[in-house]
């Protein structure tokens, strides 16, 4: 337990420090109240997350402590579920209801789509 506990802190820790630099990426480049890096954290976790368990589907590709480091530990830092609900309540508050209904519906079925080719693309493999 005390091993797991280790690998997913890791990579919970890992998965932060990338959110936080690609956040800030799109925060100095953009120039909207549109919450790109927001958006692309949740859409590229969608397609890693997509990715490591078309992989542990797919037999022995992957171990199930590269699983752990990585869809829990790494994903789970690297999305921002929680900061998504809070942007979409910023536009929300700031009356911003086209980029409010934009973000929300495009990071939801995006990063669908997002998991759904991250599958496949292991799949035809």
């Amino acid at each position: 337990m005390f091993k797991s506990i280790i690998i997913v802190g890791i990579g919970g820790f890992l998965g932060s420090i990338s959110r936080f630099l690609v956040s800030r990426y799109f925060q100095i480049h953009t120039l909207t109240n549109f919450p790109w890096g927001t958006f692309t954290v949740n859409i590229l976790g969608s397609f890693i997350i997509g990715l490591v368990y078309g992989l542990s589907e797919r037999g022995n590709l992957i171990t199930p402590e590269w699983r752990l480091f990585l869809a829990v530990g790494f994903c789970g830092g690297f999305t921002t579920f929680s900061s998504l609900a809070n942007d979409a309540f910023t536009l929300l508050q700031g009356r911003e209801f086209l980029y409010f209904s934009a973000y929300t519906a495009a990071s939801f079925f995006i990063g669908l789509l997002a998991v759904f080719v991250g599958r496949y693309i292991i799949q035809i493999l």
